[in-house]
């Protein structure tokens, strides 16, 4: 039977601070799961809990059905991988990797053979003999990633570990996870503030926000279906645009003031005041058809990152940002028309909740 990872209702309190919030998840043995938050939303104070570094509050912390909500992190079977690399200077990297299993007391051909494995996996082979120092950066996080793998422990718990890594080196490692955490088999949980990361990744995304869960799944279906306000901005980078909209009949006025045709999904909703949220890279330049919806604004400022263009809009009282293909050299204060296709519109009622999924309506 695969070895399950349940929370149940966990909750964290720290004097008055909730750090953690009635978190209800169900992690399946290999499987990665992905959490999503910005800096303090409550990522590492869910993984403490869930490694028994902490203690829940209230409610309870279950591996294949078995309550280990009191156990202490020595008791369970877990593996940990930092933001800072953590290896020991003074051993090569065979023994940095061989290190927990020593401790354990494995048998020399065992410990031999593991180490032989996950440095294969995450292609160390070459550098097996060589000191941290003599390593890249990107080399001594795969030696720590290594190390836990070694143990191969029922949960590995990833605290951003390519945070500290230059791009190069991440797109690397994001590209070859995957592969290194299919072939494990353990529970993997991958912390992270970028939702590039969590695309990359795939495998199963919660997005977190002062230390609540507000959505759990396939990490696609929660990037272009959010439940909620709350959770499209967490997924969101840049940040989500968002206005307010009032529809009536067939026609529906934005909070810049301009009368649109309600298509898409406002199609469907009753009459009333909504929230339309949209992401960057979905505002044009170019007009999107006839019933696209054109913004008139004012270029803020524009930045040229190579092959995109991040063009900062002042649409009456609201702040945009359109992500847009190519070099744009737009001045500042200059006038702009944006356009979007309706159909990548979010439509939220106003408690924040999804007012509705429209069946013609296009991946975000």
């Amino acid at each position: 039977m695969p070895m399950t990872l349940v929370l149940d209702g966990v909750s964290k309190k720290v004097g008055a601070a909730t750090h953690i919030d009635d978190v209800h998840l169900n992690l399946e043995r290999g499987s990665l799961n992905v959490l999503l938050g910005a800096t303090l939303a409550g990522k590492t104070s869910l993984m403490r809990l869930m490694a028994g570094l902490d203690a829940p509050t209230s409610g309870r912390i279950l591996v294949d059905g078995q309550d280990v909500t009191g156990w202490p992190v020595q008791r369970r079977s877990v593996a940990m991988v930092y933001q800072q690399f953590i290896n020991y200077p003074s051993l090569d990297v065979y023994e940095n990797i061989a290190s927990p299993l020593r401790v354990a007391r494995l048998p020399k051909a065992e410990i031999d053979a593991r180490v032989r494995e996950a440095a294969k996996l995450l292609k160390l082979e070459p550098y097996l003999d060589r000191k941290p120092l003599n390593l890249s950066g990107g080399q001594q996080q795969r030696t720590a990633i290594a190390r836990a793998l070694v143990k191969r422990a029922d949960l590995v718990l990833l605290d951003e570990p390519l945070a500290n890594l230059d791009y190069k080196l991440r797109e690397e490692l994001r590209e070859e996870l995957p592969r290194v955490f299919a072939a494990s088999g353990a529970v993997f949980v991958y912390a992270t503030t970028e939702p590039s990361e969590a695309l990359l990744l795939g495998g199963n995304t919660a997005t977190l926000f002062q230390g609540r869960v507000t959505q759990f799944g396939p990490t696609p279906q929660v990037y272009r279906r959010p439940d909620d306000l709350i959770t499209a901005r967490v997924f969101s980078d840049p940040p989500l645009n968002t206005m307010t909209v009032r529809k009536s009949g067939g026609s529906a006025i934005l909070s810049t003031g301009a009368e649109i045709n309600a298509t898409g999904p406002l199609a469907s909703v009753a009459d009333g005041e909504y929230t339309i949220g949209f992401r960057a890279h979905h505002l044009t330049l170019e007009p999107t058809g006839p019933d696209g919806i054109s913004i008139p604004a004012i270029v803020s400022v524009s930045e040229i990152t190579g092959s995109e263009s991040y063009v900062h809009l002042d649409a009456s009282e609201h702040r945009l940002v359109a992500l847009i293909p190519g070099v744009r050299r737009l001045e500042p204060k200059s006038p702009v028309t944006v356009h979007i296709d309706p159909r990548h519109l979010f439509l939220f009622n106003m408690a924040g909740r999804l007012a509705v999924t429209d069946p013609a309506q296009k991946a975000a």
